[in-house]
């Protein structure tokens, strides 16, 4: 792989850009030659549509080159749809000497949406694709039309049908090179993932846990990659691939291996024995099986303390079998293992959930305590989360906690355990070590001025 490679993350927003920049030259190019062409023959309706089709190809360009890539997409697939509708039921409609053309280029719509929307709710990618299909499959099998004095000549169709086929196969050339080059690139990168796991490539970072007094309570242990040719990679870049590659698993393990052997090491060291370690869990890694007992087998194996090491899930985890959840949540802490349900607030929770998980500790979102201090729903939502995390009997920890003042409102409304960037960064090791002994030294300092 080469150095200037970029992450899966990177790579699909780059592709998705490219495409929309092809689609709306294509758009332009399209409507503004087709525009000139009807303008000289004085059809004024296609001209309308045409040169409205062009502006909007500007358009699109315009939101790709701001970032708006969703928005520029949904711009494009309702004007060239739209567009195609038009022109195949009232402008193109085909007869015994000439086929239909202009739907050729809903072929290339329904690969663009394949392309876009892979990340968005399945409902929607498939009822795009779906939609697209089926009015491809309609316009190429039927002669369906609105008969009215706007349909185009027959020579002008026949030119027509060989620009509009040869157009659309060139993008669906486009789109299919697109797509082949990032499935390539991505599985470029899953060996390299594979590469780093046996080179011990990765590597974990700890964010500081505080009490409002100041005191460091643990930390959660944050998996990174450190790539030999693209250097760091950030872990929304790898993580979903990991996910879906399976590899999740062997880097789950390690992270659990890690974060096990690091409570023994603090054990021994008088100043640094109280702290816990929190690991995140994917819901893959969860729903296996025997993962209770590879839990059990890395504790017995290292000497871990049980009560020192959370384990954080997810909410996506509880449109999961709940049972089993539930269960395994149980064997956990008669092991002395914690749970704790992180970004809580953004997932699938609900009350009846909530009641039914042994948990340990729910922690609020970054996301709402980001707005906390601006935005009147992120604050009631906040505070709705902490008196439930109590009523429940849950330890509450605020994530994301940049400012004094959102530290002071959590704290106003009974959140006395935060994490973020007021109190330190994700670090290595060294660092987190020494934070803890500033901390702790403070801490001292402080009770000695008191006596």
């Amino acid at each position: 792989m080469s150095a200037s490679l970029p992450p899966p993350g990177q790579l699909h927003h780059r592709r998705v850009r490219m495409m929309l920049w092809v689609a709306a030259v294509l758009m332009v190019g399209i409507g503004v030659g087709w525009a000139a062409f009807f303008f000289a023959r004085g059809a004024w309706i296609i001209v309308a549509v045409e040169a409205t089709m062009a502006v909007l190809g500007v358009v699109v360009a315009w939101l790709t080159q701001t970032g708006r890539t969703r928005l520029a997409f949904f711009v494009m697939l309702a004007t060239v749809y739209s567009s195609i509708c038009a022109f195949g039921l009232v402008f193109d409609i085909p007869d015994a000497q000439v086929p239909r053309s202009t739907h050729h280029f809903i072929l290339v719509l329904a690969l663009a949406a394949m392309l876009v929307l892979r990340d968005e709710p399945a409902w929607m990618r498939h009822g795009v694709v779906g939609l697209l299909f089926v009015s491809y499959v309609a316009l190429s099998s039927t002669t369906w039309g609105i008969e009215t004095q706007y349909l185009i000549s027959h020579d002008v169709r026949i030119s027509g049908t060989w620009v509009n086929t040869a157009l659309a196969m060139l993008g669906l050339y486009a789109l299919v090179h697109i797509m082949v080059t990032e499935v390539s690139e991505s599985s470029a990168l899953e060996v390299d993932m594979r590469k780093g796991i046996a080179r011990d490539e990765f590597y974990l970072l700890y964010q500081a846990q505080v009490t409002h007094g100041g005191d460091v309570l643990g930390a959660e242990a944050l998996l990174r990659w450190r790539h030999p040719k693209m250097g760091l990679v950030a872990p929304g870049d790898f993580i979903d691939m990991a996910e879906q590659t399976g590899l999740i698993l062997p880097l789950g393990a390690w992270v659990m291996r890690n974060a096990c052997t690091q409570l023994v090491t603090w054990a021994q060291v008088p100043e640094l024995a109280h702290l816990s370690l929190s690991v995140n869990v994917s819901a893959r890694q969860f729903r296996q099986s025997d993962f209770v007992g590879q839990v059990q087998a890395v504790l017995e194996r290292t000497g871990a303390n049980p009560r020192r090491l959370k384990l954080e899930l997810t909410e996506s985890m509880l449109v999961e079998d709940m049972d089993d959840i539930v269960h395994k949540m149980e064997l956990l802490r008669a092991l002395g293992v914690g749970c704790s349900l992180d970004d809580f607030g953004t997932g699938y929770s609900s009350l009846t959930y909530l009641k039914k998980l042994p948990l340990d500790q729910l922690k609020i979102d970054q996301s709402f305590v980001r707005d906390v201090l601006g935005d009147p729903n992120d604050a009631a939502i906040a505070h709705t989360i902490i008196t439930l995390g109590k009523s429940l009997g849950f330890a509450v920890v605020a994530e994301g906690v940049e400012t004094q003042g959102q530290r002071e409102f959590l704290v106003s409304h009974g959140c006395h355990i935060f994490q973020g960037y007021l109190f330190s960064k994700p670090i290595p090791l060294p660092d987190f070590v020494a934070f803890v002994r500033r901390a702790r030294g403070v801490q001292q300092e402080s009770v000695i001025a008191v006596d």
